[in-house]
């Protein structure tokens, strides 16, 4: 697993509410997304995305795995996008071996990618993504831009 972090997904209550915290707030652009579903905006080399926290809590299946005595879903996940599909599984052995919980197996999504997620000993659910969609360059920055 190459030392990097590709997207951070904040799981928030009202995606209407976040987006104009981001973009009229702060005055962010939002990037990409579907309308209603998910906003993702560029940050340099990394992006940021908000979806519906329950809709992330179920997609990492957070909510099912004991992650750590006492704790729950956080809301937040951090993700690894990975070159192609056999990377994803690749990352998510070497995660397990090194002691972490494989919350989601990798599998075919429905936005047309790949992707699986673990939780590191402290219960942090980190997504392993192969987006055939978004660019990964050679120095491990991502952009939302569609790969030539």
């Amino acid at each position: 697993m190459e030392q990097r972090l590709s997207l951070v997904t904040l799981g928030v209550r009202d995606l209407a509410r976040a987006r104009k915290f981001y973009e009229q707030g702060l005055g962010w652009t939002r990037s990409a997304g579907v309308e209603g579903e998910v906003a993702f905006y560029q940050l340099g080399g990394m992006i940021l995305a908000l979806w519906g926290r329950d809709a992330l809590a179920e997609d990492a299946r957070a909510e099912a795995v004991a992650i750590a005595p006492g704790k729950s879903f956080g809301g937040m996940a951090l993700a690894y996008n990975a070159r192609d599909e056999a990377a994803v599984d690749a990352v998510l052995k070497e995660a397990e071996a090194a002691g972490a919980t494989v919350l989601k197996p990798a599998a075919k999504t429905s936005w047309g990618g790949y992707a699986g997620y673990f939780a590191d000993p402290d219960g942090h659910p980190w997504e392993v993504a192969w987006n055939p969609f978004w660019t990964l360059k050679a120095d491990g920055t991502v952009s939302l831009e569609a790969p030539e």
